[in-house]
């Protein structure tokens, strides 16, 4: 068993899809016409036949409330894995992302939170190698 597809609500699919990709890096898999919106996934370019990452419209009633809850409590939906948070945070910042929490070393990992600006928070780490 893999994980395959793992999935983020967003509030306007191609918003995130331009936020994911020419933001963040991430490449377009699988752009699908499903009715009025898409089934529409990014990979990460170091490893594009790996995990996707579905954009999903966040129409079902229950995603609003959850999302909500979750970023007044500043809780990160998901995280992705870094090779230097610091390094990710100058260049995610320079290109106007909105950091909720700045890098924290935490000792074995060093995070830090951003907006996403489809109405999510997410997590950078960085692993340190433990001695």
């Amino acid at each position: 068993m893999r994980i395959n597809i793992t999935g983020v609500f967003v509030s306007d699919q191609r918003k995130a899809q331009r936020f994911y990709t020419e933001v963040l890096g991430f490449e377009t898999k699988r752009d699908i016409p499903v009715g009025e919106h898409a089934w529409l996934t990014v990979v990460s370019p170091e490893d594009p036949d790996g995990p996707e990452l579905l954009l999903e419209p966040n129409e079902h009633p229950a995603v609003e409330p959850y999302r909500t809850a979750l970023m007044e409590d500043g809780i990160p939906l998901m995280s992705f894995a870094v090779s230097d948070v610091q390094a990710e945070y100058e260049r995610l910042t320079s290109a106007g992302v909105e950091f909720t929490q700045p890098p924290v070393d935490h000792g074995p990992v060093v995070t830090a939170v951003f907006n996403d600006t489809c109405g999510n928070l997410i997590q950078i780490a960085e692993e340190r190698p433990q001695s």
